[in-house]
């Protein structure tokens, strides 16, 4: 009998664990393990320090990686949160759902995903029907003057295609969006982070890249985008973001293994409150709730 109350109490302590982050070595203090979407690993670990003094006995580790590795985590059980710049796939879901949980989705915030250029390319605006030309598999555009311009520096006027590793979800949203579903050509350079996409755009004459806007230096160039059927070209923007008007603005989600209890209910409530909304603007995204922020 005392043995079974014993195995009760254990199996109880590790549900509440599950539901509620891991104990860190030997102290009392919680650490909720985050993991996921590069996008969103800047304003994560911001978040994560800030939330420190919001609730000193709970520590937030916070790691990137992409959406799927994130999201892969989630499925193992071995994260409390996956972050993601896409939604989570039928075939991800369905593995969570047979092995006894359901993802709950919380959206975060807002993005932007930017077209960079290097700051000599003269192109201002550049349209969807373009871009799919430049990165689909099968499209026509292999060359700058294709698109009615002479890039200075890139004299063999080679479009380099910057893109993201397949298990971003940048990269997922991209093909979904920008490609309609289609594959990426072969040959482009795929960067393990957004931070990687820049660098490279800024250092390479005849490249292009995508990634999201809170990654934007001035070192790099980005134009306005027009979508299929449209005349206005729009830039990206926190605004143009939140009002859904850029064509490859896109949610930002946190995902969980059901409703979230305890010390991540809290967090995430948090994470949508002023002060963490707040943070999140002030990253380069756009908010998901309506808040009043001050300038500094």
């Amino acid at each position: 009998m005392r043995t079974m109350k014993n195995l009760c109490l254990i199996l109880l302590a590790t549900v509440f664990l599950t539901a509620c982050g891991r104990p860190e070595g030997g102290s009392s203090r919680v650490v909720l393990e985050n993991k996921g979407s590069d996008t969103l690993v800047n304003v994560a670990q911001a978040w994560a320090e800030t939330y420190q003094t919001v609730n000193p006995n709970m520590a937030v580790a916070v790691t990137g990686g992409g959406s799927g590795t994130g999201i892969a985590a989630l499925i193992n059980g071995t994260v409390d949160i996956a972050n993601a710049s896409r939604q989570i796939k039928d075939s991800e879901r369905a593995t969570m759902v047979e092995s006894g949980t359901t993802p709950v989705e919380h959206i975060v915030g807002f993005d932007a995903l930017a077209i960079f250029l290097h700051p000599d390319n003269p192109i201002d605006e550049i349209s969807t029907a373009q871009l799919k030309d430049i990165y689909a598999e099968g499209g026509a555009v292999e060359r700058w003057s294709q698109l009615g311009v002479t890039v200075p520096g890139c004299s063999s006027d080679e479009i380099v295609r910057v893109s993201r590793q397949n298990n971003s979800g940048t990269y997922a949203y991209f093909r979904d969006a920008v490609l309609e579903k289609d594959d990426f050509k072969l040959g482009s350079r795929d960067m393990h982070g957004s931070k990687d996409v820049v660098d490279l755009v800024m250092n390479t004459s005849c490249a292009i890249g995508y990634s999201g806007l809170a990654y934007a230096t001035h070192e790099v160039k980005m134009p306005c985008v027009i979508s299929a059927g449209s005349d206005s070209c729009i830039a990206p923007s926190v605004a143009t973001a939140l009002d859904g008007s850029y064509p490859i603005a896109r949610p930002l989600f946190m995902y969980t293994a059901g409703q979230p209890a305890g010390i991540v209910k809290e967090y995430l409530s948090w994470i949508l409150s002023e002060e963490g909304q707040c943070i999140i603007l002030a990253k380069g995204y756009a908010p998901a709730v309506d808040v009043e922020c001050s300038a500094s």
